[in-house]
């Protein structure tokens, strides 16, 4: 099987300060990296490096930007199927990193707006049966129900990430197996927290829901069952980018093995996003190839 992410790629400039700043206040910082991000090329790199065959489809413009990305992503195992749009910049995100690991990120959208409904069409047009679509919410909402509906009809597996938080997400779903989503994303979601919020998710068409709950660790929520797994004990440098590494890995995981979304997955997810926390940046940050064979095979 093959993992198909249609969604952002971006270049992260990464920023060290000493606090948020206040409104109207001005702080100094210090450029601490630069390099891929965007939340779908982090949960494709993620995938691929735990061996799972991947194809990230993204839309960049015609700039240096682009340029980057493209030799970038020719460093990573998998298929870079990139999508150049005419006017429009090559998306961007400033991420912001406190001394406690906390961190803000400010990302652009031209390039990920740009990404229509007909251009999902030709992305996944070699994708089959059994298969598996990743979406994140930078998409605009026609091309992200395009890539649904086809994935359904495909008779794919479909994983949603619903981030950046968009109006439209509860039309979709009824059409999504599995979401992951972050405690205070299920909250503006559902109005709910925890196992709660997990099952007005699946009350409203999704399969299974993961929530990520920070150093509460995650849980895992279906129509019939809930477990909780625990977080691994880890220093926080940055967390950039641990919520796509924990999705990725989760996966990677269980479609590496032929199985559904189960607490072995989270474990996996929970050790890998420990690694990514503990480290500067974002794809310098996920664990490498190596590191992912150990953590999936232990």
């Amino acid at each position: 099987m093959r993992a198909f992410v249609i969604g952002n790629v971006a270049l992260d400039e990464t920023y060290s300060i000493s606090a948020l700043p206040e409104p109207g206040v001005s702080i100094f910082g210090a450029q601490a990296s630069r390099d891929l991000g965007g939340k779908g090329c982090n949960q494709a790199i993620v995938m691929a490096r735990c061996g799972l065959p991947t194809t990230l489809a993204a839309t960049i413009g015609s700039d240096d930007r682009a340029t980057t990305i493209r030799e970038a992503l020719a460093e990573e195992p998998l298929t870079a199927d990139l999508i150049e749009a005419n006017g429009v910049a090559s998306d961007l995100s400033i991420i912001l990193t406190t001394p406690d690991g906390e961190n803000s990120v400010i990302t652009t959208r031209s390039a990920a707006s740009a990404f229509t409904p007909g251009r999902v069409a030709h992305s996944l047009r070699l994708a089959e049966a059994g298969d598996l679509l990743v979406l994140q919410g930078n998409l605009a909402e026609a091309a992200t129900r395009t890539a649904l509906e086809l994935a359904r009809h495909k008779s794919m597996l479909t994983a949603f990430n619903p981030s950046p938080l968009q109006p439209w997400f509860a039309n979709l779903w009824p059409l999504v197996d599995m979401a992951f989503l972050n405690q205070s994303e299920a909250v503006a979601l559902t109005r709910e927290t925890g196992h709660a919020a997990g099952q007005c998710l699946i009350q409203q068409g999704v399969r299974t829901v993961v929530l990520t709950l920070g150093k509460e660790g995650s849980m895992l929520v279906t129509a019939d069952t809930a477990c909780n797994v625990s977080a691994v004990t880890a220093p926080a440098v940055d967390t950039t980018g641990a919520g796509d590494c924990f999705m990725g890995t989760a996966l990677a995981s269980a479609m590496l093995r032929g199985s559904a979304l189960d607490h072995r997955a989270l474990q996996d997810a929970a050790r890998a996003s420990a690694i990514t926390v503990s480290r500067r940046g974002t794809r310098l940050a996920f664990p490498t190839v190596d590191e992912m064979k150990e953590i999936l095979s232990a």
